[in-house]
């Protein structure tokens, strides 16, 4: 977990995980916290205030008027709903061999997971390690991790599954270098053909990641590696993303500048990425 509250809470070494999350529960704070027991650091998430629906519908209408698959919104319920979610997602993804949070505990309102990194140290997002390694103007390293990005996207792939949000702060970098995954309120599988999914993840992907590669003089390399990348995917997958990349090409008439602001950028960055 990254940027969160982190408490100084500390029991004695006989680690009973259900117990301090009920205890924790009821007293911390902030939804989501870091403590620290017997030795370990664990976080534990409570369960926020349901969200409204209203915002999914106008999205859902927006795609339909797009002929977009990829842009229908996966509802959040937020609450309880959101909690039983990422914990039966978690528990899928780990058993899949997939690196996420370890679950150790969870009840109706909330959850307790295992720290990815060494107590008291953040994790960082595998964004913030390519805006680094381009700040260093080391291209080197921007490449490399932008392909462990795409790398950890085909293992999750071809376990058969998806993740939630595949943006660039949802993947982070343990201190062994390995990507794992966090973030799993919702389902896209659960509303969403597989493949439409896959696509999902890719656009999320490039979205998050593609305004480093002209900065970092990596773009011609990356188209590349981009294309390698989606022709290891399925065939349902490549015809999704294909589709979906020829009704966006308004997004060739976006300004590279941030003249129209920092989200807009990011998306024509990521279109020079997508139809070099």
């Amino acid at each position: 977990m990254t940027g969160e509250q982190l408490a100084g809470t500390a029991v004695p070494h006989s680690t009973d995980y259900s117990a301090f999350l009920r205890q924790q529960l009821a007293a911390q704070p902030h939804n989501v916290m870091g403590h620290v027991l017997s030795g370990e650091q664990i976080w534990i998430k409570r369960a926020g205030a349901p969200h409204g629906q209203g915002r999914y519908r106008a999205m859902a209408l927006l795609a339909g008027l797009l002929r977009l698959p990829v842009l229908r919104p996966v509802p959040n319920p937020g609450g309880p709903a959101a909690i039983a979610t990422e914990v039966r997602r978690l528990t899928d993804l780990a058993a899949r061999g997939i690196r996420v949070p370890a679950v150790l505990a969870a009840q109706t309102d909330g959850f307790a997971m295992r720290h990815l990194g060494r107590v008291g140290e953040e994790t960082h997002s595998l964004g913030n390690e390519i805006d680094g390694a381009v700040r260093a103007g080391d291209a080197t390293a921007v490449l490399a991790l932008w392909q462990q990005g795409l790398n950890t996207l085909a293992h999750v792939h071809r376990q058969g599954t998806c993740l939630s949000q595949a943006f660039a702060r949802n993947l982070v970098r343990c201190p062994d270098g390995e990507v794992a995954c966090i973030d799993f309120e919702d389902d896209p599988a659960a509303v969403l053909p597989l493949a439409v999914c896959h696509a999902r993840d890719a656009l999320c992907y490039a979205h998050s990641t593609a305004i480093y590669l002209p900065a970092s003089g990596t773009l011609h390399e990356a188209r590349a590696r981009w294309a390698a990348w989606v022709a290891q995917g399925t065939p349902d997958m490549q015809a999704v993303l294909a589709t979906s990349i020829g009704r966006m090409r308004w997004m060739r008439h976006l300004p590279t500048s941030r003249r129209l602001g920092r989200d807009l950028q990011r998306v024509r960055a990521a279109y020079d990425l997508l139809v070099p």
